[in-house]
């Protein structure tokens, strides 16, 4: 790591006051330390690599320009804000990213009185930020507001839901796209293409800004006015670059595009802008992974790289070739031999085609794979289009974002009971993401809802088999969550058999106590029965596979034949297995004493999964202690 004797600039910036004691000539080398300050940990403390380094001037120029704290930044994808963190007071304690006690790998307001609001999610900046300048409006406040959107997020509808309020209700934000052609994978659709062919020519620029200063002088418009201006902008920009320009469309005052790399042109427009009155939006150009050129190269692989070397750009791959398979890399290599045997079958997924491995059928066969932009409510409607007309959409969505189509999945799916299978990648605890990416309330928001089913598999094997009998014709809304991470077994592709639907497994037999668990978390649970047995605690352990419907059967065997029944979820326990087990005994008179163990109801923090399972209390070491009641 570059010592503090190496980042003579870095070194003396403790907050954003120290930044604008700095000389404007001195920026360029402010910029150049914060980014081989963020190289030299992340090679060591894998985090969120190429976002963050493609905003270092941007970054540093925002707070040079505004009066952070009392201005606000609402970044849009945290992983843009690394540097703003390393500013903001943060730089001694940035070797604790993403670690349990540490600092959290996005903008978080508990953390900081700089983070202005929560980025773990998409497309939620100019919202967020909208409503912050109007409230500034309202109270009075001399505050400027800015929202930062990029990585992707403009092919999110609330992006535009922000985009329109703003043209309608007075306010003074400022909107900066920062457009680097990316997200997690290369971004797709109409609005990518519209970024990249957008221009703003010299003579554009150079005209507008005499005939706007003319008029002002000539007392025809003033700051706050939306009329005559803005259309003959419009106009003006038509004609000059053969093309509208939507923003302006939206009665949005646009500047750019710009070099988001040139950090004196950044303060310079930055200072031009700040105090105009009414919405605007600064277009700025940048590199994903700038400054590092393995992560220049290869923007897909350097978003979250996990470790590397810094001088070679070597990533070093900590999984060996002989361990179990990433649960999501079956899940693609599986959907890929479905889609051979059935030529309805399609894939979807929102913007995450290499973190589902939703690439490997991209790469078989393109025309029935669709990546559809950071839109999860459109990927399920769209899924739902497809079904309606005969096909079989594997839609694949991480379970934190899947609640960002709760509506889509009753309104548009389960209401019209259409064949379709939902894949809910990284359900559970994900670890050093933290609690805006845990998948910890799928099981509970989704069970509620008729017509669906929901599953989840113990190990690989019944994840494809899921995947199979989600397949089959007539099965409806089919649910399958599973986690992040590695599974248990090398063996996994065996022969496809159907699990018949609300049907169960008793693993083993036991006279003591009854333990309920339903997806991969039983495999912990086997190891916490056997420390369990040591100790002479004889357990039954009864794998559910379906929440929904539940194997009414085994339960009544349950109910009948003991009185303490445990159940344990990777999911909250507010709603979820346990509950609905509850539920179940007390329709059927039965009483037993039940325990139930899974994620607390309150957000979890960051850190490792082994960390927050043992946090959690469902560690297999903390569910034999609650197996011979200890706890």
């Amino acid at each position: 790591m570059a010592e503090f004797s190496e980042l003579e600039l870095l070194s003396q910036i403790n907050s954003p006051a120290d930044l604008r004691k700095l000389k404007p000539v001195q920026l360029e080398k402010v910029c150049k330390e914060l980014r081989q300050f963020i190289i030299d940990i992340l090679a060591d403390t894998p985090g969120h690599f190429g976002s963050s380094l493609g905003t270092i001037e941007l970054t540093v120029a925002l707070h040079y320009v505004l009066n952070t704290p009392d201005d606000k930044i609402v970044w849009d994808v945290g992983h843009q804000a690394y540097g703003h963190k390393i500013l903001t007071g943060r730089r001694d304690i940035f070797k604790t990213l993403r670690k349990l006690g540490g600092i959290s790998g996005f903008p978080n307001p508990s953390e900081s009185e700089y983070d202005a609001f929560i980025a773990g999610h998409a497309s939620n900046a100019i919202s967020a930020a909208l409503g912050m300048a109007i409230a500034s409006n309202l109270k009075k406040e001399n505050r400027k507001i800015v929202a930062v959107i990029g990585d992707g997020s403009m092919t999110g509808g609330l992006a535009y839901e922000g985009l329109n309020n703003a043209s309608s209700d007075p306010n003074n934000l400022l909107i900066i796209l920062n457009d680097n052609n990316m997200a997690i994978d290369r971004p797709v659709g109409g609005m990518s293409q519209y970024l990249v062919n957008i221009t703003t020519s010299q003579a554009y620029n150079t005209i507008r800004n005499k005939l706007y200063n003319l008029f002002r002088n000539m007392g025809l418009i003033r700051e706050q006015g939306k009329g005559i201006i803005l259309r003959f902008n419009n106009s003006l920009k038509a004609l000059l670059t053969k093309q509208h320009n939507m923003f302006e469309g939206f009665n949005i005052r646009y500047f750019g595009p710009t070099d988001g790399h040139d950090v004196k042109g950044l303060i310079r427009i930055l200072n031009d802008i700040k105090e105009m009155t009414g919405p605007k939006l600064l277009h700025v150009i940048t590199k994903k992974g700038k400054g590092f050129e393995p992560a220049e190269l290869d923007a897909t692989v350097w978003h979250a790289p996990g470790k590397f070397n810094k001088e070679t750009g070597e990533r070093i791959i900590v999984r060996s070739k002989d361990e179990p398979q990433l649960y999501q890399d079956v899940f693609g290599h599986t959907l890929v031999e479905l889609a051979r045997q059935n030529e309805k079958i399609v894939g979807i997924t929102p913007a995450m085609p290499t973190g589902c491995s939703m690439t490997f059928l991209m790469e078989e066969m393109p025309e029935r794979s669709f990546d559809v932009g950071i839109a999860e409510g459109h990927a399920v409607t769209f899924s739902a289009g497809l079904a309606k007309q005969g096909m079989l959409p594997f839609c694949n969505i991480y379970s934190s974002f899947m609640q960002r189509a709760y509506d889509n999945v009753i309104h548009d799916a389960a209401l019209q009971n259409l064949d379709m299978v939902l894949c809910l990648d990284r359900a559970g605890l994900v670890g050093e993401d933290g609690c805006t990416h845990h998948g910890a309330l799928d099981l509970a928001y989704l069970r509620c809802i008729p017509n669906v089913t929901i599953a989840s598999p113990l190990n690989e094997i019944d994840l494809r088999n899921l995947m199979y009998t989600g397949s089959q014709p007539g099965k409806g809304v089919f649910i399958i969550r599973y986690p992040k991470g590695k599974g248990e077994l090398k063996d996994w592709e065996r022969p496809f058999k159907i699990l018949p639907v609300g049907k169960g497994q008793k693993l083993k037999e036991g006279k003591d106590v009854a333990v309920v668990s339903i997806g991969p978390i039983g495999n912990i649970v086997r190891q916490a029965i056997e420390k369990a047995q040591e100790n002479g605690m004889d357990a039954a352990h009864y794998n559910m596979i379906y929440l929904k419907p539940l194997d009414e059967e085994l339960l009544h065997e349950i109910g009948k034949n003991y009185k303490r029944i445990i159940t344990v979820e990777n999911g909250t326990i507010q709603g979820g297995l346990g509950c609905a087990v509850m539920e179940f005994m007390s329709d059927h008179k039965y009483h037993p004493d039940i325990q139930r163990i899974g994620i607390p109801d309150r957000f979890i923090t960051h850190g490792t999964i082994p960390e927050l399972y043992k946090l959690c209390g469902m560690d297999a070491e903390s569910i034999a202690k609650v197996l011979i009641g200890k706890t």
